[in-house]
């Protein structure tokens, strides 16, 4: 019986022959493992980034706050259920009288909050302060509480309170980019800029937010809704006027989020006079709903990517199983001097599946770091976020050493069934 340290001898022997085998033909080697590096390189990149997306995307959803609830004419809830745009277009607006039955009908609502600016149509203007300008950014209209609705912090100043929403007060809160773009050296509490072509004055600056496709979501300014509503009429649609009114609704702690949304669509159903037969012309939005919507989307993107990705392994398949029987028929007349010599079938067979192996397994291994460099340049380059998880280079690797066991197992079989002494004979 053989032992142990005879077998892996062995098979370190088989191995080094084989590695020799494919150093000697470098070119030839790199072009098998081409698709394979094509593949990989895919699979591993495009991994890092809709990762990395996907991480930022559920810190920018959770920022809303878990207990917040919306209620929006048309969201992306209602796209991702097939509605068509001018279906959804058609519902009646939100009105800030349906805010007020929400407050007083919904017993678990503690805050009610109501934005303006953040639907289709979102009003883009520049700020500016003497020969500093930004460019266009959201303008968003919003009630008092809108800070303690959303879980936004105040890093300097403050929000604007009731007063200056009731009588329509000229100040704006600004984002922190338009902020860090006017203000670079100087505070900017209590100094006066120019919105459009209208003059407010800042009493206070947003904290920083997370950036989930790379660009800055800190780009806007907040002015009172009625502020918003004097100077900005709705935006029309192909003859249909719209007001994109949203309403965020927080519960009295310990709400169940059940219990608070089947209220909300009571007292909304009941405004909207719909039968019990008609389904909601409204939205209710929750960070859960939304993020259950994206990670279906980033689930089947991920699959394209997948089966994209198997086509080009495909091709380096082929090319590994091209490429193996070519240094069959060249190494013929080797394999006859090997299996006289005592060389059995398994020997043979383990060597050139090591080959296809060896070679793929390596191919998967720089398509790895060109997938995790790609990730990294256009994460330095355009700061788009990417992460950099194990399980796909474990995936990565798995699939190149499988394309090598599965395309190159038939060249190996017809190198182990070569006749020795036909072998020997070729020429």
């Amino acid at each position: 019986m053989k032992t142990p340290r005879f077998r892996y001898g062995l098979l370190s022997e088989i191995l080094t022959m084989a590695v020799s085998t494919l150093i000697t033909n470098k070119m030839r080697s790199a072009l098998t493992i081409l698709g394979v590096v094509i593949g990989v390189t895919s699979i591993v990149g495009m991994t890092s980034l809709i990762r990395g997306f996907g991480d930022q995307m559920e810190n920018l959803i959770r920022q809303m706050g878990a207990d917040t609830v919306y209620v929006a004419k048309m969201s992306i809830v209602s796209f991702a259920s097939g509605k068509q745009f001018w279906d959804v277009m058609r519902r009646p607006d939100l009105t800030e009288e349906d805010a007020r039955a929400i407050k007083s009908g919904a017993p678990s609502v503690m805050l009610v909050a109501e934005q303006l600016g953040g639907g289709p149509g979102t009003q883009q203007q520049r700020l500016s302060i003497g020969k500093e300008s930004t460019k266009e950014m959201a303008v968003v209209g919003a009630t008092a509480n809108f800070p303690e609705v959303n879980y936004l912090s105040i890093e300097q100043g403050r929000f604007f309170n009731d007063f200056e929403v009731d009588h329509r007060r000229m100040v704006a809160v600004l984002g922190y980019a338009p902020a860090d773009v006017l203000f670079k050296v100087t505070d900017p509490i209590g100094k006066k800029i120019r919105i459009g072509q209208n003059e407010f004055t800042v009493v206070g600056v947003m904290g920083k937010r997370p950036s989930p496709l790379g660009g800055n979501p800190d780009e806007f300014a907040v002015i009172p809704i009625t502020t918003y509503d004097k100077l900005y009429p709705p935006p029309r649609f192909r003859g249909l006027i719209s007001r994109f009114l949203m309403i965020a609704v927080v519960p009295y702690p310990g709400t169940p989020r059940a219990k608070l949304i089947a209220e909300i669509e009571q007292v909304m159903r009941s405004r909207h006079r719909l039968k019990l037969d008609q389904e909601n012309n409204f939205d209710i939005l929750t960070s859960d709903v939304i993020m259950k919507i994206f990670d279906q989307f980033t689930r089947a993107v991920f699959l394209a990517l997948v089966v994209i990705s198997s086509i080009a392994l495909m091709v380096g398949g082929i090319g590994v199983m091209a490429i193996m029987m070519i240094s069959v028929t060249e190494r013929t007349r080797e394999i006859g001097v090997r299996k006289a010599l005592g060389a059995k079938r398994r020997d043979i067979l383990l060597q050139f599946l090591l080959e296809a192996v060896f070679l793929t397994s390596l191919g998967g291994l720089l398509g790895i770091l060109m997938g995790a460099s790609i990730g990294l340049i256009v994460h330095l380059w355009a700061k788009f976020p990417v992460s950099l998880p194990w399980w796909s280079f474990a995936i990565g690797l798995s699939f190149s050493a499988t394309v090598g066991i599965f395309f190159g197992l038939y060249p190996a079989f017809k190198a182990a069934r070569l006749d020795p002494i036909e072998a020997l004979r070729y020429e």
